[in-house]
């Protein structure tokens, strides 16, 4: 993939076109991005098992007259409840699905730019970014639990989990806040921060 942003370039040049830094750099995300994402989605379950892992932790001890058992399945985690679906159904209990693909897919772009960067330690950072972007994934998938049992849910449902108004509205925050901002705003910031002295460079070349 790496090649690819390469031969492109070579050919630019060979015709006379100048590439800027800043251009080269992007050409090079942009021919990493499709390998990052493909090893993200299909290596999905052991990328993200840590992150279903801390979502556990928090919905069990956060939320323990709530949560029952929280499982993983792929890319899925499944909270099964301790809330009933209403008296029509007899026995039954209430189960969240929640996709993780959603909330993680700032994982595999801040790998592109990491990787088009070609700054050296490159593996170390990988991990630092890695291990700073699990705690926003986890985030998102707590936030979508209680935003199914707390607001989408039936009536019948919201009113056993005994959340008040403001904590709704809480809740409704934290769940945009961890699907609309975070996967995409966490890892630029992430990057930002590990790659000052690569900004710089750019910045002077420019």
């Amino acid at each position: 993939m790496q090649s690819g942003a390469a031969e492109l370039a070579n050919e630019a040049a060979s015709v006379g076109v100048h590439l800027s830094p800043l251009t080269r750099f992007i050409l090079a995300v942009l021919a990493w991005l499709p390998a990052t994402f493909a090893i993200w989605y299909f290596a999905a379950p052991i990328l993200l098992w840590p992150a279903a892992l801390l979502a556990e932790v928090v919905g069990r001890t956060g939320f323990a007259d709530l949560v029952r058992i929280v499982e993983q399945t792929r890319a899925v985690v499944t909270f099964t409840t301790t809330l009933k679906p209403g008296q029509a159904i007899a026995g039954g209990i209430v189960t969240v699905d929640v996709n993780m693909l959603l909330y993680s897919f700032g994982l595999p772009l801040f790998a592109a730019l990491t990787l088009a960067a070609r700054e050296g330690n490159r593996i170390r950072t990988l991990l630092i970014g890695y291990g700073v972007l699990l705690p926003a994934v986890a985030w998102g998938i707590v936030a979508d639990f209680l935003k199914n049992i707390a607001i989408t849910a039936p009536l019948q449902v919201v009113s056993q989990t005994g959340f008040a108004a403001w904590e709704r509205e809480a809740i409704a925050f934290a769940f945009q806040f961890g699907s609309l901002i975070l996967p995409a705003v966490a890892p630029a910031i992430v990057w930002v921060l590990t790659h000052r002295e690569f900004l710089e460079r750019m910045r002077s070349s420019a």
